[in-house]
């Protein structure tokens, strides 16, 4: 709630903002944080982030945070209002804390939707799981977990996967029998819709969660293929699949480049390409002031390096499924238009339960936050034969 703490404190502190110390500021920020959005008693807050300021400053900096302190209760500022601002898009960053030029962007993708999803992305995201199913049914893993106390429900969307309705699952290990992946991500292998027998290629794997989602679905029939280029990740993704029981084969390396051999193709393949990550700034409260305008325009150029040498992979008829945690137009429609102008590959059908989803591309297009999901895109591409 950054910026809208600093809104709060602005009438107070005014041009003085810029001179305070670094660990003043953010005093003054969590105080006002407790005073406007919690039921901390006034008082008790007020002593103790002055007495903060005297260990973290000197008297005459504790005299400031307690002056600034007392004067924002006395004042009780309401909400930021709608025309105490220049623009619709002011409001919305100032009033749920979120850059301008996001919420923009969130305008031009979603209308009239944006102030609904500037609101959810600061409520909590949901916690889910992806149940490996060569190791036991989603059934038989919720009967589990709520012994332990922990209360999930079936997705409707997606088949593996569990949401957590209450408790903290991240203190269970799941011993390969399931792991902590968000619905949203747990979209694309359901779309790619791998089936025992077939060839899949895996690329930009991770740690491995779509990896361990594709190999279940296999149900030790078929091959997997991973490509990884950080050695850290790639023992992660090698130790989760022999916990998980599934076997692949692991390619390090930059997959944007000749890694494979030119004839090696593949029946489906899953690129979840690297991306801004903007639709994951609600499970990342922090994310949303280290993601930078820009960030689109540069790694669209990535995605689209990664997609063309992808597509040399696929087999005539085959899928290529392409996703990212982003919903910046240059990382997700443009990429593929750009993608679909230069090969021969054309849009593939997405299932129906993907149906309120679908934008007008015939795309998969989660909206950060509502319903607790991360933003997400996500394309089926086919090769002509």
């Amino acid at each position: 709630m950054r910026r809208t703490l600093d809104w709060y404190l602005e009438p107070f502190i005014g041009d003085r903002a810029a001179q305070l110390p670094a660990a003043i500021r953010e005093i003054l920020r969590l105080a006002t944080y407790e005073l406007v959005f919690t039921r901390a008693d006034a008082h008790a807050t007020v002593f103790e982030f002055v007495d903060l300021a005297k260990r973290y400053g000197h008297r005459g900096v504790a005299n400031l945070v307690n002056a600034v302190l007392r004067s924002l209760l006395r004042a009780k500022p309401a909400a930021p209002l709608r025309e105490s601002f220049e623009s619709e898009d002011e409001y919305l960053g100032t009033r749920y804390s979120l850059p301008t030029w996001l919420v923009r962007q969130w305008r031009q993708v979603f209308g009239g939707s944006v102030e609904r999803i500037s609101a959810a992305v600061n409520e909590p995201a949901r916690a889910a799981i992806v149940v490996n199913a060569l190791r036991g049914s989603t059934g038989e893993i919720a009967e589990r977990l709520g012994a332990a106390g922990i209360e999930t429900k079936p997705s409707e969307i997606v088949l593996e996967a569990l949401l957590v309705e209450r408790g903290n699952v991240a203190r269970i290990d799941g011993d390969g029998f399931w792991w902590p992946q968000s619905e949203s991500s747990a979209m694309p292998v359901d779309i790619l819709a791998p089936q025992p027998g077939e060839s899949i290629l895996d690329v930009c794997s991770g740690r491995g969660n779509k990896a361990l989602q594709i190999g279940a679905r296999l149900a030790a029939q078929g091959t997997l293929s991973c490509i990884e280029r950080d050695p850290a990740k790639v023992a992660t993704l090698d130790r989760r699949l022999n916990e998980a029981g599934i076997t692949a084969a692991i390619v390090i390396g930059d997959a944007a480049t000749d890694l494979l051999p030119a004839d090696r193709c593949f029946d489906r393949v899953l690129l979840d390409a690297p991306c801004s990550g903007l639709g994951v700034v609600g499970r990342h409260a922090e994310a949303r002031w280290k993601k930078q305008g820009t960030d689109g325009e540069r790694l669209a150029l990535t995605q689209r390096a990664l997609l063309e040498q992808t597509a040399h992979h696929v087999y005539p008829g085959g899928a290529l499924v392409y996703a990212v945690c982003s919903t910046d137009p240059r990382e997700t429609t443009e990429v593929i238009d750009w993608f679909l102008a230069r090969q021969n590959f054309e849009r593939g059908l997405i299932p129906s339960a993907y149906g309120s989803f679908l934008s007008g591309d015939g795309d998969v297009l989660v909206p950060p936050g509502i319903e607790g999901r991360d933003g997400f895109y996500i394309a089926r591409v086919e090769r002509r034969p």
